[in-house]
């Protein structure tokens, strides 16, 4: 009963709806995090933004496609969550918090970012994952602090070569995209230490035993005829892994190797910024 009043409500702009569906959140918590998540918000009241000294916002889950002006106000923002909402496009006001560190927007309907997500350049952690992404856009390619990359489920077919500039970027999940090929410049990137384009179309791999910081490469459920070589005590996870060797021709015939289980996706938890 509770959930169909908040999802009647959500329709209703008026102060008393709103109240109720932030439970008579009228004073910054203690430890300066706000918890919106899954309360069907339709939008954000401008309340909140008086919380000068927030620094955790999770708006994740909701019915979100828009953000207040008065959302600049809280320039301590550290981390804001806005996963699984429906903007179609990035509010240039969250481009004014220059203090984020991390940035959840995945499953929304995002065909693209806007310049101004460069003025973002304390941001280490950026979550695009299952938006409307044809091309990872260039402005990502100026975020110099970026340490992880979360943008699988989109439909992207390239990487643009300025993505070599993130000489900080560890960690880059491409899962479930539309690459063709294993994007070039990725063997330009020697600290990453992840790569993941699991469930691509990508038929032939290069070698990777020249990327020193790797650790892991996710390559399964791509169509590919041979696995990616890599340097001594780097794993890899797909067919012909370290666990079962690349198939050895016998009389003609390629035997057959079963596939490797993935390992676990990246955390749901979001994590703190380091």
């Amino acid at each position: 009963m509770g959930n169909s009043l908040k999802a009647i409500a959500a329709f209703v702009p008026s102060d008393e709806c709103q109240k109720y569906l932030l439970e008579d959140l009228e004073e910054m918590p203690v430890d300066k995090m706000v918890d919106l998540s899954g309360r069907q918000l339709r939008r954000l009241p401008p309340h909140i933004c008086s919380f000068r000294e927030l620094v955790k916002l999770y708006l994740s889950d909701n019915n979100l496609n828009n953000l207040p002006p008065e959302l600049e106000q809280l320039q301590n923002l550290q981390i804001l969550a806005l996963d699984f909402n429906n903007f179609k496009v990035l509010p240039l006001v969250v481009c004014t918090l220059k203090q984020l560190c991390i940035l959840y927007l995945g499953n929304n309907k995002l065909c693209s970012l806007p310049l101004e997500l460069r003025l973002l350049q304390n941001l280490k952690t950026l979550w695009i994952e299952s938006n409307c992404l044809q091309c990872l856009p260039e402005v990502v390619c100026e975020l110099s602090l970026l340490k992880t990359l979360h943008a699988g489920s989109n439909a992207l077919r390239t990487l643009p070569t300025q993505l070599r500039c993130l000489q900080e970027l560890r960690t880059i999940w491409l899962s479930g995209n539309l690459l063709s090929e294993f994007p070039p410049v990725l063997l330009d990137m020697p600290f990453l230490e992840v790569i993941d384009v699991d469930r691509n179309s990508i038929r032939f791999f290069p070698s990777l035993a020249h990327l020193p910081g790797l650790k892991l490469v996710i390559y399964d459920h791509n169509p590919c005829r041979n696995a990616p070589k890599v340097a001594k005590g780097v794993r890899r996870v797909g067919r012909w892994s370290e666990e079962t060797p690349e198939p050895r021709k016998r009389s003609g015939a390629v035997i057959e190797i079963t596939l490797d289980e993935k390992p676990s996706p990246p955390p749901a938890t979001k994590p703190e910024p380091e």
